[in-house]
């Protein structure tokens, strides 16, 4: 075993009695816990993990990483402005103009007329 995987055993396992000194019933891992121990425990390969003593099954820190990596690329995705973009203000005006403008248009001609201009 390399010396990597020794320091991440070790830290692993003194970080448990912290958590569960927290506790009175269940150990409930609070959300800077499940950071820490799947920072640390992911880089394990399962086999060994699945020897550890650990206050959760090896898969839940697995799926907890996996959790973290999709929050951390769904916050790097999210827009500014989330929504619909706001409509540019000559837009409604010329809808109002061609409506006005020509009374016997409906909805579908009205909009065919503005789709044929983004074209």
């Amino acid at each position: 075993m390399s010396d990597v995987d020794k320091d991440i055993e070790i830290l692993t396992l003194r970080h448990q009695p912290a958590v569960v000194q927290r506790q009175i019933d269940r150990p409930r891992a609070t959300l800077a816990d499940r950071t820490l121990l799947a920072a640390l425990l992911h880089r394990l390969p399962r086999v060994r993990l699945r020897r550890l003593h650990l206050i959760v099954s090896p898969d839940t820190t697995l799926r907890w990483h996996r959790d973290l990596r999709r929050r951390r690329h769904a916050d790097a995705s999210r827009h500014e402005r989330p929504g619909r973009p706001p409509t540019r203000r000559k837009v409604p005006a010329l809808v109002l103009r061609l409506a006005c403008e020509n009374r016997g248009w409906g909805y579908r001609r009205i909009r065919g007329e503005l789709a044929a201009l983004g074209s």
